[in-house]
């Protein structure tokens, strides 16, 4: 007390993986609620931080890496974090196929060196780790939530299977508030040019510039459950604004397939898709010119491919409190409107 007024605390964060999509909106979202936001940024040689130039002088940034414990304990030691968010990982599922080592490392290692430097330091702090839909593996049709079995399909998944329980086993045995938020798939303009969603709207934009003749893609009918990343991001905070640290499903329930998304997608230009053939020969004509536009390559199959991520958000719904908004149609628009612009 002060005066007899209460002193407000400013919290801090830490973010790895700020650069990316979610740690981006994130730390966008942070400093909204009045945060002093700390993240991690790996050395390049190129600029890697376009999504956070625009509030680049806001933001805290140290030189780091997930494969490094001595510079996450030295961090920790001296950003004293109220909230960690751990973000940051080697997150393309087709590209864990051909890096396993390295996808291991960071993804699964890189949560332990960060939960141990948690230990270590004997910090007070709250830790989000996060989880992912791949856990499930696509093994059921029915909706995914916090009791359905996991069966993880790719390097990628299995990494972020030792993520997930090494961060509830040092909840249970070191008493550290650490949750899991299992989110499943989540879209922007900002998202990675080498995701499915991503790539399908930079396609088209080029097709519409003469800057691209077709798009090609792997598995049209994998089934997704896409929400938009800002929201998701939100949910983030609100699972360590609770009493009781756990684990979350964060889902729109909604469940549309590749295929549905190119053609939402290219609705946008006004181009109508017909496909015509099968499997590999499968292709996606326009409807109103003839011209071939979409085309099946077997190199962005994966060994194993997972068919359907559905997920149930009901326990989040009742104690977060969250609710997705955006949904499929305005997620495409808002992607095309971006790469249209």
């Amino acid at each position: 007390m002060d005066g007899g007024k209460n002193i407000l605390q400013i919290k801090t964060c830490f973010i790895t993986g700020i650069n990316g999509q979610d740690g981006s909106y994130l730390a966008e979202f942070l400093l909204s609620k009045g945060y002093n936001v700390h993240g991690i940024i790996r050395r390049s040689s190129v600029f890697n931080t376009e999504r956070i130039d625009h509030i680049f002088d806001r933001l805290n940034l140290h030189y780091g890496d997930m494969t490094d414990s001595s510079n996450l304990n030295r961090l920790l030691k001296t950003i004293q974090p109220d909230e960690i968010y751990h973000l940051a990982a080697q997150s393309h599922v087709k590209v864990s196929f051909e890096v396993p080592e390295y996808t291991a490392d960071v993804d699964a290692l890189g949560t332990l060196r960060l939960l141990d430097a948690i230990r270590d330091t004997e910090l007070d702090t709250r830790f989000y780790q996060a989880s992912t839909s791949e856990l499930f593996g696509g093994m059921t049709k029915e909706l995914m939530n916090e009791q359905t079995p996991f069966h993880p399909r790719s390097p990628y998944a299995c990494a972020k299977l030792y993520g997930y329980w090494i961060t509830v086993n040092y909840r249970e045995a070191y008493n550290i508030f650490a949750c899991n938020g299992i989110l499943f798939n989540h879209e922007s303009p900002r998202r990675g040019k080498r995701f499915v969603t991503r790539k399908i709207c930079r396609a088209i934009a080029n097709i519409e510039r003469n800057l691209q003749d077709k798009l090609y893609l792997g598995n049209l009918n994998a089934m997704r459950d896409w929400g938009y990343a800002p929201e998701f991001v939100e949910c983030m905070w609100r699972l360590l604004q609770q009493k009781k640290p756990g684990d979350y499903v964060i889902a729109t329930g909604e469940l549309h397939s590749v295929r549905e998304f190119v053609e939402e997608a290219f609705s946008h230009v006004d181009r109508n898709i017909e496909w015509r053939g099968k499997g590999l020969s499968e292709k996606g004509v326009d409807a109103g010119t003839g011209r071939v536009l979409v085309e099946v390559n077997s190199k962005y199959l994966r060994p194993t491919e997972t068919e359907i991520l559905w997920g149930d958000a009901s326990k989040a719904r009742k104690e977060l409190g969250w609710k997705p908004k955006v949904k499929f149609k305005s997620l495409v628009k808002i992607m095309m409107d971006a790469e249209l612009c």
